[in-house]
């Protein structure tokens, strides 16, 4: 949003509360799951117990620092099917449908298929966001995509382009051996032009004058005045709390935290999702994991490969290859996605074992949960309550994702690095086992969403209309991953880069581009057959 602003000659000015960017932690795809558990680059924020998970308390990582979460995420860039951003158009998102935003991933990307394949034709170049690909030459990496052909299931060589359902390379925001973030690839380059300045600081609230947003009070007693409008990028956990502290959502709650109501917006703060998803783990036979870095010697070697040449198995976030699958006949496009990982370990870096893991998890949870307002102190964390699996239809679909991952691992492709499963075990084999493996073992995918959904003026839950706006107030508008209606498949950050994108179009006045006549692939039988 800054940089398309600033280099249409507008001003602009950024709030950040967090630091710099530089340093090896975050530049490093490998130290990945370092950055989102330092408090100095996270918030740090933790749901509340979660009552369909024995009570647990889940991480919810986001980017306290320059390029907010793009600078702590694990680097995958997943679009999202098209029938996700159909679904949007079709539940009061007018304009942005598949056809309307795929010629702004075109436009945001620079995309190089790093010689394995892909569909050009769908993607686009010289965009501000390179998205690569790992090298894939890991045995086991291979291996996953020659067992998901192996188990029935298509192969796709872009699943970004025209055909997301399928196994194959995953894509990823690095370049050159360096986390591309939204920062290296968006604010430098905006502040490069001169007209757009970063002010370090929290906001408080925004300031609202006669149903108008005309500047940011920061916690530190500075106000901030804007001259054409106020626009937040604050995160699905954040944004919603930002308009409430400023007297924006639902009446009720703001009056019980003492605040002056100025536009009753029930929706905001509500539809919060997420993906859940569990690591199904297996021990390894020979050396081809990822393990054999773990030791202090090997951090130090692949530190060293990074720091002097940019390269080795640092260069990488190791997720290399991934898969979209159906759960059932009867689903026109893919409900599970994978990550598979050469190396078996959680994702803060904790427990790891010689193996392997798939990390599989639903993509369209029922469960809708909630940000709400500890207090009116801007500083005090917001309640974050996901809600997960608090329908039916999750554990279905749970169970349905551990079977059929265990059916791609014990494919022939695996049979000479496979040893026992490690995660659910091979003991959990009944629908109350595995609940049992799910309530203790999943974790957040951290892809928060929905907050302030987008929509029509008289959709009741709905915070801003389709170019934006906050409904009820003038001058204000949000755009990140708060303004999804329905969460899209796979991860967020390329869908939340969008939002930025074509968000700014709308704040220029400008005329959207000229939609896409592409039809993406859908499988011909997918009423009858599950692969």
């Amino acid at each position: 949003m800054a940089f398309r602003l600033a280099e249409a000659g507008r001003s602009v000015l950024v709030i950040e509360t967090g630091g710099t960017d530089v340093g090896p932690l975050i530049n490093m795809p490998g130290a990945l799951s370092y950055p989102m558990n330092m408090s100095l680059y996270d918030w740090g924020y933790r749901t509340e117990p979660e009552p369909h998970l024995g009570g647990r308390r889940l991480a919810c990582p986001r980017g306290k620092v320059i390029g907010g979460s793009s600078s702590i995420n694990g680097m995958i860039y997943v679009r999202g099917h098209a029938r996700d951003f159909d679904h949007w158009a079709e539940t009061g998102a007018d304009g942005w449908a598949y056809a309307d935003v795929l010629p702004y991933y075109k436009r945001l990307e620079d995309w190089h298929d790093g010689g394995r394949g892909g569909d050009p034709d769908w993607r686009g170049k010289g965009g501000p966001l390179h998205v690569t690909r790992g090298p894939g030459q890991n045995p086991l990496t291979q291996a996953w995509i020659k067992a998901g052909g192996q188990a029935g299931y298509e192969l796709t060589s872009d699943y970004n382009g025209q055909q997301q359902e399928g196994f194959g390379p995953f894509d990823a925001t690095i370049w050159k051996g360096k986390r591309w973030s939204a920062a290296s690839a968006y604010l430098r380059p905006a502040q490069a032009t001169g007209r757009c300045e970063i002010v370090k600081g929290l906001a408080a609230r925004v300031i609202l004058s006669d149903g108008r947003a005309t500047g940011v009070e920061l916690t530190d007693g500075r106000i901030i005045e804007a001259r054409a409008e106020v626009i937040l990028a604050a995160s699905a956990i954040n944004s919603p709390k930002l308009l409430m502290l400023s007297g924006i959502g639902p009446a009720a709650h703001l009056a019980g935290h003492g605040i002056d109501v100025v536009a009753d917006r029930p929706g905001v703060g509500q539809n919060l999702q997420d993906h859940l998803e569990l690591y199904v783990q297996m021990a390894g036979k020979g050396r081809h994991s990822l393990y054999k870095y773990w030791s202090l010697l090997g951090k130090a070697w692949v530190g060293a490969q990074w720091l002097f040449a940019k390269s080795g198995v640092g260069a990488s976030n190791q997720f290399e290859a991934c898969g979209f699958i159906r759960s059932r006949a009867g689903i026109e496009y893919p409900d599970i996605q994978y990550h598979f990982l050469p190396l078996a370990v959680r994702y803060d870096g904790v427990g790891a074992a010689e193996g392997f893991q798939a990390h599989v998890g639903p993509m369209r949870s029922e469960s809708r949960g909630e940000i709400t307002l500890t207090s009116a102190d801007p500083k005090a964390d917001p309640r974050i309550f996901f809600n997960y699996m608090s329908q039916e239809s999750d554990w279905i679909d749970f169970r349905k994702c551990i079977r059929l991952t265990r059916e791609v691992f014990a494919q022939d492709a695996f049979a000479p690095y496979r040893d026992e499963e490690l995660i659910p075990g091979p003991q959990a084999q009944s629908d109350d086992e595995l609940d049992d493996v799910i309530r203790q073992h999943v974790e957040s995918a951290y892809h928060p969403c929905g907050t302030c959904k987008m929509g029509r003026a008289d959709d009741p839950m709905a915070v801003v209309d389709a170019e934006g706006r906050v409904i009820g107030v003038e001058g204000l508008r949000v755009a990140d991953s708060s303004i999804f209606p329905r969460i899209t498949n796979g991860n967020l950050n390329a869908p939340s880069i969008l939002v930025g994108e074509k968000m700014a179009d709308h704040v220029l006045g400008k005329t959207p581009l000229p939609p896409s006549n592409d039809a993406p692939w859908i499988h011909p039988e997918w009423r009858t057959q599950q692969r």
